[in-house]
Parts: C-alpha cells; structure tokens; sequence
C-alpha cells in the first residue's frame, strides 16, 4: 500500500509541475485544453518541467487550423505526415528540420504547429518548435502567447531560452518571438547562431526541433540559415506555387542541406480514400 500511495504522490507532483502559473490544469477554464499525462516514457525531465507551461485554447486553435492537439479523424494527415518525418530523421541521425515555402500563404506556420502538437501526442518525443519567420512572426499570435522575450535574441546571446519559449504537455517547446526583426538575414548567418542552437540542443536533448522559416522567394533568410539543418521541408501551395518556383527551391536548398520533400498544401480536392478511418 505503502508503495502504491508514493506513486500516486509522484504522479500528482508531475502532474503539478506541467500546469500553468496560473493553477492547476484540472481548473483550466472552459474552452482550454488541459495537458496529458507525459505518458509511459516516464517522468518529465527537469529541465523540461522547468519550462513556463501553457494550456491552449481550443477554440482559438480550431479558428486558426491547427487540430492536432487532440487527434482524431482531422489530425490523421498530420499523423502520418509526423511518422514519416519521425521516420526519416532517425533513419538519417538527423534532428534539425526546417520548413519553407517559395512563396507567402503556403500554410508552412500552419504546418509546422500540426506536426508539433501531433508530437505531443507521443511520449517519448520531445519537439522544440522555433520561429525563425522573423520579418512576419506569427505563432505568438495563433496560439495567444505572451512571451517576454524573442527566439531572435537567444541566438545572439542577448535572450534566455527560457524567456521566449512555452511547454505544452512537458515535451512540446515553442520558442516564439514578439514581434518583427530588423536585418534579420544578417541574424541567421551570425557567429552566433550555430553555438546558440547547440546550447538548446544540449541542454534540452530534444527528438526533433522544427524551425519554422520565411518563404524562400522573399528574402535571403532561408539560404542565410539553411546550413544550420540537417534537411529542409518545403510547403507548396496548390494553385498557388508554380512547378518552376519549387524546382528553383528545391534546387537552391539541395546545395546547402537535404531536401527532405515537398508537402502539396491547400488541396481542393482529395480522393474518396482519403476518408476512411474516420470514426471516433
């Protein structure tokens, strides 16, 4: 009995350590999600219990496309999308993503959240999601985040990580920023920047970390950062990008890092299969 009671106490400590600042989860207001256990892989890290915790809107989540947090028949593309790319970067020793587009309105930032909350969703992942669209930063934004400090000014050492980013579910790390940054191609090819990402990847050991970038076609940012990754991810968008822009993409990444894919975004249309497994 003696044992049963101590890790009931355990599991309520941890429990403890993932709510928000505000409370705890089980007092999450209506509309909000209140986060998972961390599941069978164990205890949460120390360092990652450490990390200010948030609990998403729902219904701010739904408005804005991103349905993954909870699974179900609208997460099942991103599900896959997630394995495949689980997949890939272990097959490769790989652990550094970023994701593009060639032009604006692809949907990469939109992506990029899916893959990240769908992660959540497995226990022994741990994800670092990491906003580098710093001319037109928009996850603060999508998910109502305040941060009180910017991804951009944790890699030029001016910034803790723990200022700028918020847990969800003790192994989903968003580091956001709070606004635009001026010059910031000149950040992305900085001094700095390889040993920054170092130090969050040492400190955290994380399974993946996901940058989100700015679309190639409108600034030098990608190409400044790119050596940065182990592979990049590109979004197109249908109707939209045109075979000749990802060619072009595809083939200014290729001399940089690996080009893991191209993502088609945006389908009207989907085959009849599409559907099956949707129940639940």
């Amino acid at each position: 009995m003696e044992k049963i009671q101590s890790a009931i106490a355990k599991a309520r400590d941890a429990r403890s350590k993932l709510a928000p600042a505000g409370g705890d989860s089980p007092g999450a207001a209506p509309g909000q999600l209140r986060p998972a256990a961390y599941g069978a892989a164990g205890a949460v890290p120390a360092v990652w219990a450490a990390l200010p915790a948030f609990v998403p809107n729902a219904p701010l989540l739904v408005r804005n496309r991103i349905v993954t947090h909870a699974g179900g028949a609208e997460a099942v593309d991103f599900d896959v999308m997630r394995t495949r790319l689980l997949q890939q970067m272990r097959a490769n020793g790989w652990r550094r993503v970023a994701v593009t587009s060639p032009g604006a309105s692809c949907g990469k930032t939109t992506i990029v959240l899916n893959l990240g909350f769908s992660l959540a969703r497995q226990a022994d992942t741990r994800t670092v999601v990491a906003e580098l669209d710093l001319r037109r930063p928009s996850i603060a934004r999508t998910l109502g985040l305040k941060p009180r400090a910017g991804f951009a000014g944790v890699l030029t050492g001016e910034a803790a990580f723990e200022d700028c980013v918020s847990c969800y579910n003790g192994n989903l790390a968003i580091a956001t920023n709070q606004g635009p940054v001026r010059n910031s191609a000149e950040l992305l090819a900085g001094p700095t920047v390889a040993a920054a990402l170092s130090d969050v990847e040492s400190r955290y050991d994380p399974t993946l970390m996901i940058v989100d970038m700015p679309p190639m076609l409108v600034s030098d940012d990608v190409m400044a950062f790119a050596g940065q990754v182990d592979c990049v991810l590109l979004v197109a968008a249908a109707e939209s990008s045109t075979i000749k822009e990802i060619d072009a993409c595809e083939r200014d990444l290729a001399a940089q890092t690996n080009v893991l894919g191209v993502v088609l975004n945006k389908c009207r249309y989907t085959e009849r299969s599409a559907g099956y497994g949707a129940y639940g």
